[in-house]
Order: structure tokens, then C-alpha cells, then sequence
């Protein structure tokens, strides 16, 4: 018995050292492998931090972030923590950025027909419509061979659609195209020449300068995007009348910007996933913008006294007649700007005669149920 327990212990003993070798070869090859690290990308948007659009931003990243289980981890840092909102495109063409979140109408002094994603009537297609042309008219072929042609490194990925803009916060209610003459007023994109066409003396500031600069007396008027950012970035404070509806930013939509060069670097799968997450983010943003956006028109009426007036057709129809006169100068000075009007065109001529004809009015079924006529419902 004593040669047998001697032996069983001779062989316990060689099972628990290959045992451990194992286990020890079991943790080694994670821990390599966690050595290596996820893959970082440092972003800025285009936005303050308290801003809804930060907040977009911020959704985006961490979609893909999880979507990728954490191989991928970008960080989103607000407007001016890297570079100025409006230097972002060189920032991540340089590599000073990874990525960022912003607009391309904020482009539009590197490429005056970057702005034509959403600064301008659209040719009356809505935001999603123009994504459409966008993704199936020839769009993103047009956008690569735009940065191609000004050498920025970059990979841009429009999305998320906007609402309508407002026409903007004025210290009285505009009611005639002679009301903008001389009028200090902010806006971007084509639109500076718009507004600048309806007599209007035109700054482009981004989004965390307008309220200040409106407190200071540098601008009577401005426009940026909607009720909450609007509400958040402190309009109300400075005016208490706002204008809705306007053809300047009739169809905008957000930019996902990549360094090329470090786009290019990653995994195939990765790559797929930063592509589908772009889809993802943009349906839930106009999902999240409409819930966010009525709650904050209400509260800026019963909490803020601001009063909202539509814009009158004498002046809407004054904006599209002086784009079209800007689209015509600047298509004579830029082929790639005529190129990609005449493509726009093309695609909503199709797209807007099958909306107008199929799409009913919801103007009835809103005065039916909560017009001034509207039964009561219980």
C-alpha cells in the first residue's frame, strides 16, 4: 500500500503540474490579447456640451462602441476642447482629430458646394428626401469628389435628419422681405448669401457664440436650428419672438467625419459596423428630435413668453427667388457646384412629384382632432 500511495501521489503531483501549465497557457493568451488594447479614437463635435447635438453625437459613439463589444472606443469631446467648431474638417484631415460630429454647411469656406447638404430650399424635398438622393442619386459619389477636390483626408457620413429651421429669433415680428435691410443677423452656409440677398448684414457664427453676441448688440437676429437647442443655448433670454419656417436650411442634415487614413486602418468588420451604426443613430436622432423638439416649442410658450409667428409668403418666396440667383452666380464660378445642383435637381423632380401626389395632408386630420371645432376626447 505504501508503493501505491507513493505512486498515486507521483502521479497526482505530474496531473496538477500539467494542469497548471495548461491553466497558465489559459490566462497567458487573453492577457496578450488585452495587451494589445481596444482601438481609441479621440472626436470633437461641432456643438457646446449642453447642446442636443452634442447629445447626438455622444448617441452615435456609443452605439458603436457597444456595437463593437468595446474594440472601438471614441471619445467625443464639445466644440472648442481641440479646435474652434468651424475648424473641425482640418482637424481631422490632419489627424489633430480622429473624427468629429458637425454639419457640412459649416465647410463652406474650404468648398462653397459642401453647403449644398442642406443649406438651401432642397428643390423641395424634406431632409430625408435629400438623404435619399444622398445614398441612391449619385450623392455620395459627388461628396467624395468634393473633399477630393480640396484634399481633405476624410471619410463623411451625412445623416440624421432635421426638421425645418426656423427663420429665426428677431426682436419684432418680420413681416415683409424690406424688414431685413440692414439687419445684423447669423446664419451659415449658402444661406449667408441668401439672407445677405434680402438686404440682411450677415455674420456666420457657430452655435455657443450666437446668444452672447445677440447680448452685446453684434447681432439683431439670428437662426439656428430648433426648440430645444434654442432653449438650452439661451435664445429666450435675448428675444422672445421667433419666426418658423423658412426655405434657408429647409432640408439639413448632421455629418459623422472620419481621418481617412485612420478610417482606412481599421477592420473590415469595423468598418461595417461604424456604416450601419451611422443608419442606426440617424433614425433614432429624428425619433429623439421629435419627442425633444415638441416638448421644448411647448415650454418655450408657457414657461419662456415666446410668441411664434409663421414667416409670410412674401418672404418665403423672396428666399427661393435669391437662391436661385446664388445657385446660378456660383454654379457659373464652380463646375462641382453645378454638378451637384443639376443631379439634385434631377432626383427630387422624381422623388417630390411621387411625395406631392401619394402623401396626404395632415393639416386635416390635425384640425379634426385638435382644432378649435375638434370634439372633446375624453
Amino acid at each position: 500500500m505504501t508503493k501505491t500511495s507513493k505512486g498515486g501521489a507521483s502521479t497526482r503531483r505530474r496531473f496538477l503540474r500539467t494542469a497548471a501549465a495548461g491553466a497558465a497557457a489559459t490566462v497567458a493568451a487573453p492577457t496578450i490579447a488585452l495587451a494589445q488594447g481596444p482601438i481609441s479614437m479621440r472626436w470633437q463635435s461641432t456643438w457646446p456640451a449642453k447642446d442636443i447635438f452634442h447629445e447626438y453625437a455622444l448617441d452615435y459613439a456609443k452605439k458603436v462602441n457597444d456595437m463593437t463589444g468595446g474594440d472601438l472606443k471614441i471619445e467625443v469631446l464639445p466644440a472648442g476642447a481641440v479646435v474652434p467648431a468651424f475648424g473641425l474638417l482640418d482637424a481631422v484631415s490632419k489627424g489633430t482629430l480622429d473624427g468629429g460630429h458637425g454639419v457640412l454647411a459649416y465647410h463652406y469656406g474650404k468648398q462653397n458646394a459642401l453647403a449644398l447638404w442642406g443649406s438651401g430650399p432642397g428643390y423641395a424635398m424634406d431632409a430625408n428626401m435629400l438623404l435619399a438622393w444622398h445614398r441612391y442619386g449619385g450623392g455620395k459619389e459627388l461628396l467624395e469628389k468634393l473633399y477630393a477636390s480640396i484634399g481633405a483626408n476624410v471619410v463623411s457620413f451625412p445623416y440624421g435628419p432635421m426638421p425645418t429651421q426656423p427663420l429665426g429669433w428677431y426682436k419684432k415680428p418680420m413681416t415683409k422681405v424690406e424688414d431685413f435691410q440692414g439687419l445684423k443677423f447669423r446664419t451659415v452656409g449658402i444661406s449667408i448669401d441668401v439672407f445677405t440677398g434680402l438686404g440682411a448684414a450677415v455674420n456666420a457664427l457657430p452655435g455657443g457664440e450666437i446668444v452672447s453676441a445677440m447680448d452685446r448688440g453684434l447681432l439683431d437676429a439670428a437662426e439656428f436650428n430648433n426648440a430645444t437647442s434654442d432653449r438650452v443655448l439661451g435664445f429666450p433670454d435675448v428675444s422672445k419672438i421667433c419666426m418658423l419656417q423658412s426655405y434657408h436650411q429647409n432640408a439639413e442634415q448632421f455629418e459623422i467625419l472620419f481621418n481617412k487614413t485612420k478610417f482606412d486602418a481599421l477592420p473590415e468588420k469595423m468598418r461595417a459596423i461604424i456604416a450601419n451604426a451611422v443608419d442606426a443613430a440617424g433614425q433614432d436622432m429624428a425619433w429623439k428630435a421629435i419627442d425633444r423638439y415638441s416638448r421644448d416649442y411647448e415650454e418655450l410658450q408657457t414657461k419662456d413668453k415666446v410668441k411664434f409667428y409663421k414667416t409670410p409668403d412674401t418672404i418665403l418666396q423672396k428666399q427661393l427667388e435669391v437662391f436661385d440667383q446664388v445657385a446660378e452666380k456660383k454654379s457659373a464660378e464652380n463646375p462641382l457646384f453645378k454638378e451637384i445642383i443639376e443631379s439634385q435637381l434631377a432626383f427630387a423632380k422624381r422623388a417630390t412629384q411621387w411625395e406631392q401626389d401619394t402623401v396626404v395632408s395632415r393639416r386635416m386630420a390635425y384640425t379634426h382632432y385638435f382644432g378649435p371645432n375638434a370634439k372633446k376626447k375624453s
